[in-house]
């Protein structure tokens, strides 16, 4: 039977794979980027790595993660370190791309290079955003509902007023997800859809 466990060091391989085996708008991205192993490095490990107290995953009876929240209580504060700290480790394997590139993996690398350039949109009223993603056994079974609820449950238990994510407008049934849960939508840009709710009571915003 799966269950809910905090991250542990050693769970990065079973989050980078569920990472790209859900990355294209929740499918999988295996072979969508000329490197698979970005998507990781951009949206997975490095929430593992900064913030592992809001790391949570599911794992199966083998106790390897087949789906994970992952968290950050600051954004902005996360995006300097991200900048400062993590990407650079990549700039001779991801170099910044032209300006105006509208190819894949070279719109994903500016996101890696852009981040932290500009306070984040959100941040002012919902502080901290986080990524969930389940692999497809685990889907529809009302894990991804308990993976938000201990992800809130441990932002608001350290004062943390609001949380936000962003999805891929493409993922009709992940943003109609978060509808239910009580996100409210934000303003977007083009292609995207962000979401927001409070913590200070548990109500939407």
């Amino acid at each position: 039977m799966p269950e809910i466990r905090p991250f542990r060091p050693g769970d990065e391989p079973a989050l980078a794979d569920i990472c790209l085996r859900t990355a294209d708008a929740g499918a999988d991205a295996t072979g969508v980027l000329a490197d698979d192993d970005l998507w990781a490095e951009l949206f997975a490990l490095p929430y593992a790595a900064r913030h592992p107290e809001y790391a949570f995953v599911v794992a199966g009876d083998d106790d390897v993660p087949l789906g994970y929240v992952l968290g950050v209580p600051d954004t902005d504060a996360f995006n300097a370190w991200f900048a400062a700290q993590w990407w650079p480790r990549f700039d001779a394997r991801w170099p910044r791309p032209d300006a105006g590139s509208t190819q894949r993996q070279d719109v994903i690398v500016g996101i890696g290079h852009g981040r932290g350039e500009t306070p984040d949109p959100y941040a002012a009223t919902h502080p901290a955003h986080l990524h969930i993603d389940l692999l497809p056994q685990l889907q529809g079974q009302g894990w991804g509902r308990r993976l938000i609820d201990t992800l809130t449950d441990a932002l608001r238990r350290d004062g943390v007023p609001g949380v936000h994510l962003v999805a891929d407008a493409r993922n009709t049934a992940a943003v109609a997800f978060y509808e239910r849960l009580g996100f409210t939508r934000l303003p977007s840009d083009d292609g995207v859809v962000a979401l927001g709710i409070t913590l200070d009571d548990g109500a939407p915003t």
